[in-house]
């Protein structure tokens, strides 16, 4: 196709020389030479980027250019205009692939130039912005087409592709509120039965059908948009790349951008390619594929292709491709030139890859290739076998594995024993590992609604496009009838780790009906069914679940699940982190048997126990109301005698399954009104148990009552007017320890005061504690190794941490308090607005999931600073849930604290995530 051709006059704006102190916005590649590279990623986008490189080390890669992020950015700022300069760089890089294809853009006589525009962030964003294919046909060059190429079928088919992708992402004909279906494939269908009576493959259209579909596309447009398709190609480049910046802000890419945390100033860059061709016939194809098994790890080259196609046919799910490796049977040569370079790829870019290619007429073409999206099962086994093929080391490793998917080990799998019972009603292809169970929606919006009402959902799809995203993030798990382990939905499933099957054809789903037919039955939304992505089986209802590999392994001691692969990979991973990591991590544990979960996991001690949970357990709550309820210091003390013991035993418990590591035990916390009942009947039924006179209780309640009890009375302030209470507590503590040590295991209580926001309040309740400290070892005859600190939860703890740190051995950051009240936000109440603060980025993160490190990190960090003055030596830890996400376990390593406490199966995370942090810092 690459031949000589004369055009006639097009409105291509003339090819001028830059000023030489003009800002460069265009980079092109071709031909081996690139202007760009690898690196530039910042710049040129991932797929420039690589494009760039493949080009430079040789790789069969067709011609084109990148409009890089800069433009973006100016695009936002400058009322979506561009620079002056961009438009001659344009026509300079459209000039570059003319002269290596020997084609001419809007030829009419000759062949045409056509071109791809892709988008490109620098962080790869599968399916969220959009593409146009065969830019450059009009009704005047898809004629000159047909004579260059000879090829009638190929010319018309790539027309009609091009006007609905252009009709789609340019101009807006997309489907209406309450439509499921896409307009143009509503034409195509109802074209295929008009004609043919049947839903055949489009590959088996004819030349003449896809020239009654170009009418119909063209129509669609005008009745949608008002205006005609246009018809100049340097206008539809410059449309093409408009719209590709614009859906830069498009809803799809905000909601993935928030949910993996890639800033918006970012931007994305703009590559117009050289068309090469999947659909000129039998000898034609295109294809994705990944260098290793991305849904399992396994090194296996791992994608599929299809003949006579497009590379959007593929992603996009409408047709079920063939595995890659049957192309070894269809094309042997191609196949052939694939390994090699599956081979170069790794070797160069020392990680597994995802590539996109197409054959055209038995010549091979790279088009993409990027670090491929993975499972947490896949990432760990890549990362331990190319360590062992000396790819990578082992601290690169580490890096190797997202920490935000490490969860996704310790997920459930199905139950063996259930699965022989249950009824498998249809096998697809596995392209997202684990069990899910749900009730079946077939709408991203209603499955959406379903989960917020707290309903496991099941996303079910003919096939999954980038609207979808809402609810697949939704979904327990996703479900198609179409589409392969490279379209759309089997690519975000698994980097969002969700359970998926693809493919599994059996499937009818009638979207009007808002049904699916299978195996003779028919489910209704609101029915459960259930879908194991590791083995591709679709089954009805719902089946229990049993724990992981890695759960049995380490919680249970299962000897069949520590000899599997996947639990050695883990360990192996883990015994690298704790190489690497300065950073120590805790567990928030109330009972010996979290506690015993969190050091199997390989927590070093406890960062928070909350006694007050201890109260509610069996009868402990009458005497924890006797105490509330009582009129004098006597009956309180007598009340308070009673929770003694227990306190007692389950700290014993507690310091026992710690086998020598440290515990820090928060005094109790909430207002006591959170342990009297609130009902009428309750009252009652409390005032018959404890003897005494209902209105008794109903006084104590009103008495109790508050109108903001996170800044009422709780915390040391209890302690302050009932110093009792800390005593009690504090003997528990001490006596738990004493026991301990007589029995020959080590105790370590770091005794934490909550609330405290002045000196004095500290000295007072620690003046408390050593004096029941001194009472009880001289009871006990024993010498007790404690310390005494406090949490720093509210902004004047940490504006004064100079002061409170004389007294003070430790802080712990209680970053659930300390950021409700630093922002002056309910972590209960802020969910009516925090999404819509997320949308209008007032907040890139919710505050209560991940630290706000502006804000909330600014008084750490001062907290930090002066309490180091005072007492160079302080121990620093964090207890709030935040200590098990990945960011702010990252920015508490950046601080310099000691640790970071988290509940036990968030203690993987929280260490790998502690680990990469040091090793960033290694390479800094």
């Amino acid at each position: 196709m690459a031949k000589k051709s004369s055009a006639k006059k097009s409105a291509k704006p003339a090819a001028k020389k830059s000023n030489a102190k003009s800002a460069q916005y265009v980079y092109t590649w071709g031909a081996g030479k690139a202007d760009g590279n690898g690196g530039m990623k910042a710049l040129l986008g991932g797929k420039g980027a690589n494009l760039a490189e493949m080009t430079r080390i040789g790789l069969p890669v067709p011609p084109g250019f990148t409009i890089t992020t800069e433009v973006c950015t100016y695009f936002y700022a400058h009322k979506k205009t561009y620079p002056k300069e961009l438009q001659a760089q344009m026509a300079a890089g459209v000039a570059n692939m003319e002269k290596i294809m020997g084609t001419k853009f809007g030829a009419t006589d000759g062949t045409p130039l056509l071109v791809a525009v892709r988008s490109g962030a620098r962080d790869s964003m599968p399916g969220m912005m959009d593409t146009i294919l065969n830019l450059g046909l009009n009704d005047s060059t898809v004629v000159a087409l047909v004579k260059a190429t000879k090829n009638e079928r190929f010319a018309w088919d790539c027309y009609r592709r091009f006007i609905q992708m252009y009709g789609d992402v340019v101009l807006g004909v997309q489907k209406k509120e309450g439509e499921d279906h896409e307009p143009f494939e509503t034409v195509i269908e109802g074209f295929k039965h008009e004609k043919y009576h049947q839903d055949i493959e489009d590959s088996k259209l004819t030349a003449a059908d896809q020239q009654e579909l170009v009418k119909r596309f063209k129509a669609l447009v005008l009745e949608r948009t008002g205006h005609v398709f246009p018809h100049d190609p340097w206008d539809q480049l410059r449309g093409a790349a408009g719209a590709v910046f614009g859906s830069w802000m498009n809803d799809r890419a905000i909601v993935y951008r928030r949910k993996y945390n890639i800033p918006t100033e970012w931007g994305t860059a703009v590559n117009v390619q050289a068309m090469v061709f999947g659909n000129t016939g039998d000898t034609s194809g295109s294809g994705v594929a990944f260098t290793r098994n991305p849904a399992n790890g396994t090194n296996e080259f791992y994608g599929e292709f299809l003949i006579n196609a497009q590379g959007e046919d593929v992603v996009a799910g409408v047709r079920t491709p063939e595995p890659v490796l049957k192309l070894k049977d269809q094309m042997p040569k191609s196949y052939a030139e694939l390994l090699k370079v599956r081979a170069t790829l790794e070797k160069h870019f020392k990680d597994v890859q995802d590539i996109e290619f197409t054959i055209q007429e038995g010549k091979l073409f790279m088009l993409q290739t990027r670090n491929g999206k993975r499972t947490a099962a896949a990432a760990l086994k890549f990362s331990i076998d190319m360590v062992k093929e000396k790819l990578i080391d082992w601290k690169t490793a580490i890096t190797r594995n997202p920490a935000d998917q490490l969860e996704q080990l310790l997920a459930p799998i199905f139950d063996l024993a259930e699965v022989r019972k249950a009824k498998v009603i249809a096998t697809g292809l596995p392209a997202g590992p684990g069990a899910a169970t749900g009730k079946i929606y077939f709408n991203a919006d209603r499955a959406v609604t379903a989960a917020e009402k707290g309903e496991k959902v099941l996303l079910v799809r003919v096939e999954t496009s980038p609207e979808d995203l809402r609810g697949m993030i939704a979904a327990e798990g996703i479900l198609t009838a179409r589409g392969g382990v490279s379209s759309h939905a089997a690519l975000v499933a698994r980097q969002m780790g969700k359970v998926c099957v693809c493919g599994a054809a059996a499937l009818q789903v009638d979207y009007d009906k808002k049904t699916v037919t299978v195996s003779g039955a028919t489910y209704g939304e609101g029915d459960f069914l259930s879908i194991d992505g590791t083995a591709g089986t679709v089954y009805a209802g719902q089946i229990k679940t049993a724990p992981s590999e890695i759960i049995a392994g380490l919680i249970h001691g299962d000897k069949a699940a520590q000899a599997t692969e996947k639990f050695k990979s883990y360990v192996q991973l883990m015994k690298w982190c704790a190489q690497a990591t300065k950073l120590q991590v805790r567990t928030n544990a109330d009972t010996p048997e979290q506690t015993a979960q969190a050091i199997a996991f390989g927590a070093v001690g406890i960062g928070l126990t909350r006694t007050e949970h201890m109260f509610f357990e069996g009868d402990r709550i009458d005497a924890m109301r006797e105490m509330i309820l009582a009129d004098n210091l006597g009956a309180r003390e007598a009340a308070l005698a009673k929770l003694l013991p227990y306190q007692r035993d389950d700290f014993y418990g507690i310091f026992k399954a710690l086998k020598g590591f440290p515990a820090t035990i928060r005094f109790l916390d909430p207002p006591l009104h959170e342990f009297l009942p609130n009902s009428t009947d309750q009252q009652a039924a409390l005032a018959k148990k404890l003897g005494i006179d209902v209105k008794k209780i109903e006084h104590r309640v009103h008495e109790l009552h508050e109108f903001n009890p996170m800044l009422g009375f709780r915390g040391c302030r209890l302690g302050i007017k009932y110093p009792e209470i800390t005593a009690m507590q504090a003997r528990a503590v001490l006596e738990a320890a004493a026991d301990a040590t007589k029995a020959g295991f080590k105790a370590r209580p770091e005794i934490m005061i909550p609330l405290v926001g002045f000196k004095r309040e500290l000295d007072l309740q620690v003046a408390l504690v050593h004096e029941v400290a001194a009472k009880v070892q001289a009871e006990k005859k024993v010498k007790i190794s404690y310390s005494v600190g406090t949490m720093i939860e509210i902004p004047r703890g940490a504006l004064t941490a100079d002061e409170i740190a004389h007294t003070a051995e430790f802080f712990s950051f209680g970053t659930n308090d300390l950021t409700q009240t630093c922002l002056g936000m309910s972590r209960d109440d802020s969910g009516s607005f925090l999404g819509a603060y997320q949308e209008s980025e007032i907040m890139k993160k919710n505050p209560f999931a991940s630290i706000d490190q502006t804000g909330v990190g600014q008084l750490m960090q001062i907290a930090i600073e002066k309490g180091r003055k005072t007492r160079p030596d302080i121990k620093l830890g964090i207890c709030g849930e935040h200590g098990g996400d990945p960011d702010s376990v990252k920015f508490c390593h950046k601080l310099g604290l000691s640790y970071v406490s988290c509940s036990p199966y968030r203690v993987p995370v929280a260490r790998l995530a502690a680990a990469q942090a040091a090793i960033a810092d290694l390479k800094k």
